[in-house]
């Protein structure tokens, strides 16, 4: 079998979207150096961040934690351009890369992409010349390798990478909640870019959390295979199982995540034909029960007119559908709309809609969560 690009790299990376959190709401610096130092320790070294992640202080962070402590050869750093948030013009698009560089005091990038292009975007690339400017800093030694991150249909994916075909890998959303969930279309976006002979990087294996602590259908069936492994394992391991897979990305918030993973990651195995089993038997359960396919991306808040919490508020209503815990999901509701918009100040502009990864009818959503929890 052919070599592949990142064939050698460690098959769990860090995702630094998620960090631990002071009261403040700022990044809590000192634990995410005790996260990273566990993470390198372990013999790991992928960390993937982006210019948007926390307003820039995940790039901050990444710096803090891991450049200004670790030898520049030693670990891999990945980070994203986002054409269609903080960017207006193809300038301020292009400016983002020189940001990063700054804040994360890197010198250069192993990975960088071109972040979360779906439908209602990716043609903003194209019009900024994005594509040449990422390869033109290639040459210039400021990246070692650029992709791609994407949340569309497999076509739009074919489309891009026969336009693009010296892409060099593509990151894709893949769990087993969601490899035959339409509107994600995992399998079939996966197979199109192996077909297009790009490795995949695995974001939100976990689903956004969600599969840590799926539903109770799907824990039994874990449960009852005796064995005494995380929940958030097995959705791990799933995606690390595939074939082609440069890293598969676990955004940690904190040490009792990171010591979970990196117990199953550091020496990993895929999953054997028994597991690969059970997996199928957790989605059979899991095709039985509606949800929001929300991942807490918050990309659809930040442009939000009402300041409605709207992932909070897909939460809460989630905790009611899958867990059918009514009064804890009326509790969650109250809290995260304490000091924000409710569901029924939506006005229904549709920027949530636009920017969503998930493709979730977000107005329809917030009018079933006004009409339960107000």
């Amino acid at each position: 079998m052919e070599h592949y690009l990142g064939e050698s790299i460690p098959k769990l990376g860090f995702g630094l979207m998620r960090l631990p959190k002071e009261e403040s709401g700022k990044i809590d610096i000192e634990q995410t150096k005790k996260m990273v130092d566990a993470f390198m320790d372990a013999g790991l070294n992928y960390f993937d961040t982006a210019y948007v992640y926390d307003g820039g202080e995940s790039e901050m962070a990444a710096k803090a934690a891991l450049v200004d402590r670790y030898p520049r050869e030693s670990y891999i750093l990945a980070t994203k351009m986002c054409a269609w948030m903080s960017a207006g013009n193809e300038e301020l698009a292009k400016q983002q890369f020189e940001t990063s560089l700054e804040r994360t005091g890197a010198g250069y990038f192993d990975f960088y992409l071109l972040h979360a292009l779906q439908e209602e975007n990716y043609k903003k690339y194209e019009e900024y010349h994005l594509w040449d400017f990422v390869k033109k800093q290639k040459e210039k030694g400021l990246i070692k390798h650029w992709g791609f991150s994407f949340h569309a249909s497999p076509e739009i994916l074919d489309e891009i990478l026969t336009a693009h075909p010296d892409a060099e890998f593509v990151q894709l959303q893949i769990n087993y909640a969601d490899w035959e969930n339409p509107d994600v279309a995992a399998r079939a976006n996966y197979e199109v870019a192996r077909k297009h002979g790009k490795p995949v990087i695995i974001m939100e294996p976990v689903k956004g959390g969600a599969l840590a602590q799926p539903p109770a259908a799907v824990r039994k069936i874990f449960d009852e295979t005796g064995s005494d492994a995380s929940y958030a394992s097995w959705a791990i391991r799933y995606a690390a199982s595939f074939e082609g897979i440069i890293t598969v990305l676990s955004g940690m918030s904190d040490m009792g995540q990171m010591i979970d993973n990196l117990s199953y990651m550091k020496n990993f195995k895929p999953l054997s034909a028994e597991e690969e089993k059970i997996i199928g038997k957790a989605q059979e359960a899991l095709g039985g029960i509606p949800s929001i396919p929300c991942t807490s991306c918050h990309y659809c808040t930040a442009g939000c007119p009402k300041r409605i919490p709207i992932p909070e508020i897909f939460a809460a209503r989630n905790k009611q559908l899958v867990w059918e815990k009514i009064e804890e999901g009326k509790n969650n509701y109250a809290q995260a709309t304490e000091k924000a918009g409710k569901a029924s100040q939506c006005i229904a502009c549709g920027q949530c809609e636009r920017t969503c990864p998930q493709q979730i009818h977000v107005i329809e959503r917030l009018k079933e969560c006004a009409a339960v929890f107000e």
